[in-house]
């Protein structure tokens, strides 16, 4: 147990049970002045001990902190919480020696000080070995402890956005192994988003996105955060994930009623309730809109889909939480809109390798000419199926894929094929060739090759077959951690598809210290992006980014990437050939109007995009800058507006907008059918207050520190907001059309003909709708960058 012993108890021969939380505890609540020097500074630790924190700040009481980044211990996010809780209240830095150790651990609490072995860990405060002695009659010797820790602080480095970046991109974690605890409880990285949930709730959200790599256990994660709440629904998209969810639920919510509302069971009636995406939208008729309180979207890159929206659109729950380890949809259609661009927590597939949560990967580029892609027939930028399957099916080719597995020693191999034929051919010829494999695929059994997944697993796992091959079915919701092979068969066209197959071999395992990864590279169109979808930044991978190959700084503790020297050759030869800026987005936008089949709207352009897509289309090149016009490119048919219904339309798409505050200014002049042509002060502030009711936009004032509390301002604060801020850039920018009518606004007198014209005030409202979604996808992005 973590002691705590007083100089005075010693001396009287008194035994001391307490455990050092409890005395800090009791300290910081006295204290009038805390001075902390600690080695390693972790999540655990700092969330046993926030509430007291913040209690003495509250009372007036200044916390200096030092700390370091010694072996990488000290977790960058529990520094970032203490920042962001204790704001400008807490000094906080790095000791600045990188040639000494640095093994400190003393409180300082006015005239007392604790020196001992605890760092700031849970284990080290509650049930850890460790020893401390408090200090409360020695002045001489506290003083001298104190003068040493003013000297190491004086010249220490401020703990600020910054240098807590940076040393979160620079840090090699130390590996520790974690005690098992016979109770359950949530490990390191579940309390982490734990916390940042519950913070994103006291900002105002109603809704969030987690975005955690795969062996985080975020079903976990979600059983622990729905505790609050009584009635829950748990959404996914095979009843095997339901199953295994409700089978963690119990576990953490033992005496909460589940059930199942499947095909075959409809248990409506439950506390819990596990539902399959089908199932629940064929019957959402019987549930009330407000029968749960919190809702749990599993996989949540499907949920753009419309079955999934259905669900959405029909429920308003008082908290929605989406899982995903999965950045963007398998269409590339992008998902944060649809949780308000809210991420509160993300650990990336890089950052779960780096803390070891997952093993490294060795990846090895192998360079495969025995097909040329440019005879492969494609559509829509994607080969077509048959045609392709046609293509790969080659004896030299599976010669030189045996050839590489049999190098590595695999005892347990996967390996994901272009389709159902391919992986029952592939597992045809690897059995052939002395290497028992079978195929797992969809689709009734017409092969002895072929296997159901739950019977291929096991003889895996017992190794009475070598390798399973596959499409698709392997990408999520299940784990094989001795999997020490994964080969990629077919070309790489969807990052979210490789990085989904990738981690299926990622889980640790007994002996497992890394996997290998055999990739085998053709003239592929997007054969040129592989080598950035194995660095750190492989989940905001783009175009942009796709360059030479990485380095070893640029890849995860740990990994490889070793590609072959024709690669190289070849992966420069097709960057050169990238087409135009206005070609590609020409191309995306044909891409997603064939899927429609109508011309596009700005909204569902932007929805339908990927985020690499996006990044395109907000530069120089917009279309969302002049749309009729780019429409007009595209030879769609458009209504004829005359030169001030443009000019309008033109002005919403380009105003500026460093703040969201002119979206609730242009939304006030539609009404119902019709575009008003002024605006009461009354009508401002409804919009105001109506716009910033809640979820994204409510906690964007929040946040803000002028517009804090804005939720609780009277309606003449909400209109001199208004009056000063966008109103008045709408009048300076554009004075022929927005014009000052007493203390609002008014439109000029020569809108006043067009004003029910109905594809106006379509074009109008959807101008406007975008410039909300692209305002908040930015800001997301800008967020998301600094992470």
């Amino acid at each position: 147990m973590a002691q705590c012993y007083t100089k005075k108890d010693l001396m009287m021969g008194r035994s001391i049970t307490k455990r050092l939380l409890e005395t800090l505890r009791e300290e910081i609540a006295l204290a009038s002045s805390l001075d902390i020097i600690i080695s390693f500074v972790r999540f655990s630790g700092v969330i046993l001990l926030l509430d007291d924190l913040k209690k003495a700040i509250a009372r007036g009481t200044k916390i200096r902190l030092l700390t370091a980044t010694y072996l990488g211990i000290t977790e960058p996010y529990a520094l970032t919480v203490l920042k962001n809780e204790l704001t400008s209240s807490l000094d906080m830095r790095f000791f600045n020696d990188k040639t000494k150790s640095f093994h400190p651990k003393a409180f300082f609490f006015d005239d007392k000080m604790i020196l001992g072995s605890s760092n700031l860990s849970e284990s080290a405060l509650t049930d850890g070995i460790e020893w401390n002695y408090m200090i409360v009659e020695d002045l001489d010797s506290i003083r001298t402890f104190h003068n040493e820790f003013e000297m190491l602080f004086s010249s220490a480095i401020p703990c600020n956005e910054k240098t807590i970046a940076n040393y979160a991109k620079s840090r090699r974690p130390y590996r520790t192994i974690e005690t098992e605890r016979n109770e359950i409880t949530a490990n390191e990285v579940q309390q982490e988003a734990l916390y940042a949930l519950k913070r994103t709730r006291e900002e105002g959200a109603d809704k969030a996105l987690i975005y955690a790599a795969t062996g985080i256990g975020k079903t976990y994660l979600a059983a622990f955060d729905s505790l609050p709440y009584e009635k829950v629904l748990f959404v996914a998209h095979r009843e095997e994930i339901l199953h295994q969810a409700q089978r963690t639920f119990h576990n953490v919510r033992t005496r909460s009623k589940t059930g199942f509302f499947t095909g075959s069971r409809k248990d409506s009636s439950a506390d819990i309730l596990f539902a399959s995406v089908a199932s629940l939208e064929n019957h959402l008729g019987e549930f009330d809109k407000n029968r749960f309180e919190y809702i749990i979207v599993d996989e949540f890159h499907h949920a753009a889909a419309r079955s999934y929206r259905a669900i959405l659109n029909h429920f308003t729950p008082r908290f929605l939480l989406g899982l995903t380890a999965t950045a963007e949809r398998m269409d590339r259609q992008s998902i944060y809109s649809l949780c308000d661009y809210n991420v509160p927590y993300r650990i990336t597939l890089s950052d779960a390798i780096n803390r070891g949560i997952l093993v490294p990967f060795h990846y090895y580029g192998i360079y495969d000419d025995t097909v040329d892609y440019s005879e492969v027939h494609s559509i829509g930028g994607r080969y077509v199926v048959q045609d392709l399957t046609n293509n790969l099916e080659k004896d030299t080719r599976v010669e030189l894929i045996y050839k590489n597995y049999i190098k590595y020693f695999s005892s347990r191999a996967l390996g994901f094929t272009s389709s159902r034929e391919h992986a029952i051919w592939m597992a045809e010829k690897f059995s052939l060739m002395g290497t028992p494999s079978v195929a797992v695929v969809s689709g009734e059994s017409g092969s002895i090759y072929q296997m159901k997944r739950d019977e291929a697993v096991r003889k895996l796992e017992k190794e009475e077959i070598k390798v399973i091959f596959t499409v698709d079915i392997f990408n999520e919701g299940i784990d094989i951690p001795s999997i020490d092979l994964i080969m990629f068969l077919r070309p790489t066209e969807s990052p979210v598809i490789f990085l989904q197959q990738l981690g299926r071999g990622l889980r640790k395992n007994k002996g497992k210290e890394y996997l290998n990864v055999l990739d085998f590279i053709g003239n592929y169109n997007t054969a040129f992006l592989v080598p950035s979808l194995l660095t750190k930044n492989v989940e905001k991978t783009n175009a942009k980014m796709a360059a030479a190959i990485p380095c070893k700084n640029e890849l995860p503790y740990g990994c490889i990437a070793d590609f072959d020297l024709r690669l190289i050759d070849l992966f420069k030869i097709m960057r050169e050939k990238k087409i135009s800026l206005k070609e590609r987005i020409r191309k995306i936008y044909a891409r997603i109007r064939d899927d429609l089949g109508h011309t596009l709207s700005r909204t569902e352009l932007f929805e339908n995009s990927s985020g690499e897509e996006l990044e395109l289309m907000f530069s120089t090149a917009s279309p969302f800058r002049d749309y009729l016009a780019f429409l007009e490119d595209q030879g769609e048919d458009i209504p004829i507006f005359s030169e001030v219904e443009r000019t309008l339309i033109s002005t919403v798409e380009r105003t500026v907008m460093t703040k969201s505050y002119k979206i609730p200014v242009l939304l006030a002049f539609i009404s119902e059918n019709r575009i008003k042509n002024k605006l009461t002060d009354e009508d401002v502030v409804k919009a105001f207050k109506d716009f910033y009711s809640s979820g994204i936009t409510y906690m964007d004032m929040e946040k803000d520190k002028s517009t804090k509390n804005f939720s609780k301002w009277d309606d003449k604060q909400i209109f001199h907001l208004a009056k000063e801020n966008p109103i008045r850039y709408l009048v300076s920018s554009a004075p022929d059309l927005f014009i000052p009518q007493n203390n609002a606004l008014k439109l000029t007198s020569s809108l006043s003909p067009y004003l029910e014209d109905q594809n106006l005030l379509k074009e109008f409202s959807d101008a406007i709708n975008l410039r909300k979604l692209e305002y908040f996808w930015k800001r997301f992005r800008k967020s998301e960058s600094t992470n």
